[in-house]
């Protein structure tokens, strides 16, 4: 039996970095990503963001790939958002994404730097 534990910081933006995700419309697509994640068998072990950017945690299994993963939450979110008229404008998120292993000494840190990131951008704005 295989055993695959590769654990990926993701970090994507929206079109142009416009301010799209409020508190509310945030919190309603962080539940959506869970919810659709389940249904792709993609394991999110964190998420949260901030207005114009989402940071997630995701554990890759055996037959998974980053290209793929990003195409579904991205892809699917953006219909979503759109059909149920969450934003006032035509929603997009950028194409690129930045996504980079991290190791499992790491995994502690990086669960609280995206759990806190509200708090984080009031400090600094990267």
């Amino acid at each position: 039996m295989s055993f695959v534990r590769i654990l990926v910081h993701t970090v994507w933006a929206t079109k142009n970095r416009f301010p799209y995700l409020n508190d509310t419309i945030r919190e309603e697509i962080i539940q959506h990503f869970h919810q659709y994640a389940i249904t792709k068998g993609i394991f999110i072990d964190h998420i949260n963001g901030e207005r114009e950017h989402i940071h997630a945690l995701i554990s890759l299994s055996k037959n998974q790939c980053i290209a793929e993963i990003m195409q579904y939450l991205k892809g699917e979110s953006s219909f979503w958002i759109n059909k149920h008229k969450k934003a006032t404008l035509k929603f997009e998120w950028q194409d690129d994404y930045y996504a980079v292993s991290i190791g499992i000494g790491q995994l502690e840190t990086l669960r609280a730097y995206i759990r806190n990131q509200v708090s984080h951008h009031r400090k600094t704005s990267f």
